[in-house]
């Protein structure tokens, strides 16, 4: 079994959601070695499978929480995946729909609190001098800049993640949240209008948006410095949860369609870039989020306006 999941890796590797899979076989492979490393394939069958299920739902969070059941069944489909990817080979079990076993978050940032989290990178608070708290403002440099594009665009995190030049059309202003030669998969990425605000950061993005693989670390520090909810209720998508839900109410039911299309849950059928921000396509839901930056800006300066004087390094 674990000869299979290091080739369903290997052959992963350029595909979307790897970084997933790699955590979700993690948990598979530990299981393994604690239970017998030598088990096979064809052994895995509906009764392993529960004893998995059991031992995740035992084994505690690096943060003392139990795991969710959704987290669970992610790990078993991952598995499923695994054994049907191996020829000759069908997993004879299957996983829990994860409409049954989701509790999706229902907690939402409000603007102000969503303006503390800029300023928790900003301005931070401690050090015993001007040079250490400018270190680290600089050390939340990417946590800010992932801020910056979460609101902009109500991204996922993987897609932020992923950001790169050439998919930034500047004369447009669109952004494809879908790197050049991936393959769409059913978590749709669309190509969305950049609010005014946001379009001089990407134009000087450099070689990536974040040169970092995750904010994961930084992000579980702010939540816990400015009071945000536990229990998975403010993971890192509460960005994109929170400026829908306040778009949804600003624009109304009737031009929802908009806020669906920017979340990549309705596909667009605009051809022509330069069309994505007439008000007719996403323009509204435009309008409403570049409303929200300029309500943040207010409360945290320097969430999106950039200094008047950018300093360039010295040659």
């Amino acid at each position: 079994m674990l000869r299979a999941i290091t080739d369903y890796l290997i052959e992963s590797e350029n595909k979307a959601g790897l970084r997933s899979a790699k955590n979700r076989l993690g948990h598979v492979i530990e299981h393994i070695a604690l239970t017998g490393a030598g088990v096979k394939v064809a052994q895995i069958d509906r009764k392993w499978v529960d004893g998995f299920r059991s031992a995740m739902a035992a084994k505690l969070t690096p943060k003392g929480t139990k795991r969710s059941l959704s987290h669970i069944e992610g790990c078993v489909l991952q598995l499923i995946a695994v054994i049907n990817s191996t020829p000759g080979e069908r997993a004879s079990f299957k996983a829990e729909q994860q409409k049954e076993v989701s509790n999706s978050p229902t907690y939402r940032a409000d603007i102000a609190t969503m303006a503390k989290m800029f300023e928790y990178c900003l301005r931070p608070a401690g050090g015993r001098s001007d040079k250490e708290r400018l270190m680290i403002a600089a050390n939340r440099a990417p946590l800010l800049r992932y801020l910056r594009l979460a609101v902009a665009t109500w991204a996922r995190p993987d897609a932020i993640y992923d950001v790169r030049p050439d998919q930034w059309h500047s004369a447009a202003r669109v952004l494809n949240l879908n790197p050049i030669g991936r393959r769409q998969t059913k978590k749709f990425r669309p190509t969305v209008p950049i609010p005014h605000q946001l379009a001089p950061w990407l134009d000087d993005m450099g070689e990536q948006w974040l040169a970092v693989s995750t904010i994961k670390y930084a992000w579980g520090k702010m939540a816990k410095h400015i009071g945000l909810p536990g229990n998975a209720q403010a993971g890192e998508k509460l960005i994109r949860r929170s400026v829908s839900t306040i778009v949804r109410k600003r624009i109304g039911e009737e031009h929802w369609r908009q806020g669906e299309m920017m979340l990549g849950h309705v596909k667009m059928s605009i051809s022509d870039i330069y069309a994505v921000p007439d008000p007719a396509n996403l323009g509204l839901a435009l309008a409403a989020t570049e409303s929200i930056i300029d309500e943040i800006e207010k409360l945290a300066p320097g969430a999106f306006a950039r200094p008047k004087v950018m300093l360039r390094a010295v040659k």
